[in-house]
């Protein structure tokens, strides 16, 4: 980051409660000489993460701690506060404040003015920025934000039924405060699309765009410049005073964008991930006003029906099984860089090549960024929170959900293109999700296609991540058909709970391996014996009680009933934690193995599947492949072992060995050796 150009306001913010405050924006922003009672925090977080890391509530993930937290102080805004520094160069140039999410509305002062309201900072998922050049000054700055809590019908984020809910709904602001400057000419929405030559690979074309916009009173004229590897190209450039432009380079234009043997993003296992720095700049009589870097990868995304009329997926020409999991992320909204890279890590490390984000989109770019380097493929999209009144609060449409309303639709349709904009860049998305268990109102998918259209068309999007077989009513009452797109053409019909291993072999109108199942998983997923006594308290260790199922799902998945009768059949009664620990682990990689291999074997007809989940918001016993902690269970190492590129696959129902290779080139002379053991690993 150029801090000439950008700076993040990170630290020394403090919060508290408006019930605790007695002035208003304009003197908190201005004449408070003390906020010795206030609590210090840094951006982004979220309320509740900032009294816990204040120590006002302690280790609130152990036991049923979470329930000894008062709700009632969450339902009154909360103030954000930080003090600046700017020099007199800094406060000459045009400023501009960026918000990348706060959740939920919010009321902004700076230094004794109000530059926004409640009704423009609106919604988790708006980005917004607003020109503070009149209102900053050299030397001392002082920002007060009034953060206004979600609300029962709020499109807010949302857990679902995967774990408990956070007392503050994660009010707060969760994303970037960022200040950026520019010397009149700004640069917005830097963006590469590359086409490739599918046939050969061998050449590709490649179209760079970006916003201009003059915030001067005068026309502005300069040089455009861009840069990548060893090519430079420039063009002269005229912005009208007060207004925007989108300026492109082209292959037309510039013939030096047909790149020859272009190193191209490949996902993980099919090659190498390359990805190309770019660098954007306008210059104004040899004086750059504002730059841009990015990075890009060279590839290409497409999608295909087969031959049974189930979506799969291509990426630069060559079909790719996708097989990932369901990311979420912490509780409080509260991942680190160094969790992220680790976990991220574990993915490649387990040989998946996708993770699909459901609601849960990340605090910065660190994942995304993260996935690209590492050949993660993403599938990004909304929650199915906001499509079931018990999880939105409010009623809902039985085939659209909760986005009914005009200004509900015009709401999401803004933020699901500020959402684009700003991911687009990362060659690890390859398919946009604008439905969960549903499809979107006939008038919001018409204006996520408009959005689609003018910001992204280089990736496809689905309606729905279900669709096929949705007649049965497994997961909505209604069909899930599009009257403007149609079916998905991927399907969710489960299964959650425990599920043997012959199921994904022989079943084919459910969940068993044909089509993309797009969330699906063998059940609860209890971590190793280190991790539940970090989080179950010693007096619950034994039997299982009320507490192991605070930390289970919610609804129908806030048991482990059906786990332990799977346990109790297949290897006996536990007779204490560390017997039911140990057969957990049997149980999780038994269960977890053959639902990946029957993807694999049963290609052409299944193109994809996604385990719900890869991960969990908080010490949990449901659906992961390692837990909060990080501590990998039995399903982690069967993952790793199903998705191997080149391996043999018992298949259950067939009672024979499937050969399976993955790799995008051919193998011979291999050998196969088959091992028998027991539950000892005998």
């Amino acid at each position: 980051m150029d801090t000439n150009f950008r700076i993040n306001l990170f630290n020394n913010w403090k919060i508290q409660s408006s019930k605790e405050i007695e002035y208003m924006g304009a003197e908190l922003s201005t004449v408070l000489n003390s906020t010795n009672e206030w609590f210090s925090a840094i951006v982004p977080s979220t309320v509740l993460a900032t009294l816990v890391a204040n120590k006002v509530y302690t280790d609130p993930y152990f036991g049923k701690n979470m329930e000894n937290i008062p709700t009632e102080q969450f339902k009154v805004p909360w103030w954000y506060r930080v003090e600046f520094d700017l020099s007199p160069k800094q406060a000459d140039k045009t400023v501009h404040l960026h918000f990348d999410g706060i959740n939920y509305k919010a009321n902004v002062w700076l230094n004794g003015t109000l530059i926004a309201n409640s009704d423009q900072i609106n919604g988790t998922f708006r980005r917004t920025n607003f020109n503070i050049s009149e209102q900053v000054n050299p030397g001392k700055n002082i920002l007060a934000i009034e953060v206004i809590p979600p609300k029962p019908g709020d499109f807010s984020i949302g857990f679902v039924d995967w774990n408990i809910a956070p007392p503050d709904n994660n009010m707060g602001i969760f994303r970037d405060v960022s200040l950026h400057f520019s010397n009149g000419i700004s640069i917005d929405k830097p963006f590469v699309e590359t086409k490739l030559d599918l046939k050969t690979l061998k050449s590709a074309d490649l179209k760079i765009s970006a916003e201009l916009t003059n915030h001067s009173n005068k026309k502005i004229s300069g040089l455009l410049k861009c840069s990548f590897g060893t090519t430079f190209i420039e063009k002269y450039v005229s912005v009208s005073q007060n207004s925007t432009l989108t300026e492109r380079f082209s292959v037309k234009e510039f013939p030096k964008l047909k790149i020859s043997e272009p190193k191209l993003w490949w996902p993980n296992t099919m090659g190498e991930p390359v990805l190309h720095d770019l660098n954007l700049s306008f210059e104004i009589d040899n004086v750059i006003s504002d730059s841009k870097n990015l990075s890009f990868g060279i590839r290409e995304v497409e999608d295909y029906i087969n031959n049974d009329g189930h979506r799969g997926f291509k990426i630069n020409g060559k079909e790719v099984l996708i097989k990932g999991a369901g990311w979420t992320d912490d509780l409080l909204l509260q991942d680190t860089h160094e969790s992220l890279e680790n976990q991220i890590a574990y993915v490649k490390h387990m040989n998946l090549n996708c993770i699909r984000l459901e609601g849960f989109w990340g605090k910065d770019h660190k994942l995304y960024d993260l996935c690209d380097q590492n050949g993660i493929l993403m599938m990004v999209g909304w929650s199915c929170h906001w499509e079931h009144e018990q999880y939105l609060g409010k009623p809902i449409d039985p085939q659209y959900g909760g986005v009914i309303g005009t200004d509900e639709i015009e709401l999401i349709a803004q933020s699901w293109e500020d959402q684009i904009i700003w991911l687009r860049q990362h060659p690890a998305i390859f398919v946009w999700t604008v439905g969960s268990d549903m499809v979107p109102h006939p008038e919001l998918e018409k204006k996520y296609i408009e959005s689609f259209n003018k910001y992204d068309t280089s990736r496809p999007y689905l309606n729905s991540t279900g669709g096929v077989g949705s007649e049965q009513g497994i997961i909505t009452e209604t069909e899930i058909v599009s009257e403007i797109s149609g079916s998905s053409c991927v399907k969710m019909l489960g299964p959650y709970a425990y599920t043997p291993p012959v199921y994904w072999f022989t079943n084919q109108n459910l969940g068993g391996a044909y089509g993309f199942n797009t969330e699906t998983c063998p059940g609860a997923t209890v971590p190793p014996l280190a991790s539940i006594k970090k989080m179950i308290p010693t007096e619950s260790l034994w039997p299982i009680d009320e507490v192991w199922e605070y930390h289970c799902g919610s609804y129908v998945f806030g048991t482990l009933d059906r786990y332990k009768e799977a346990i109790n059949k297949r290897y006996g009664e536990s007779s204490n934690i560390e017997d039911f620990a140990f057969k957990s682990q049997v149980l999780n990689y038994e269960l977890m193995r053959p639902m990946f291999e029957a993807f694999v074997a049963h290609k052409p007809k299944s193109t994809g599947v996604i385990h719900w989940m890869l991960n969990s918001a908080w010490p949990e016993m449901y659906w992961q492949l390692y837990d909060s902690y990080l501590q990998p269970n039995g399903a982690f190492y069967a993952v790793r072992n199903a998705c191997k590129t080149i391996h043999a696959i018992y298949r259950y129902g067939k009672s024979d060995i499937f050969l399976a290779n993955e790799d995008i080139n051919g193998v011979s002379g291999l050998k196969v050796k088959i091992r028998i053991y027991d539950i000892n690993s005998q």
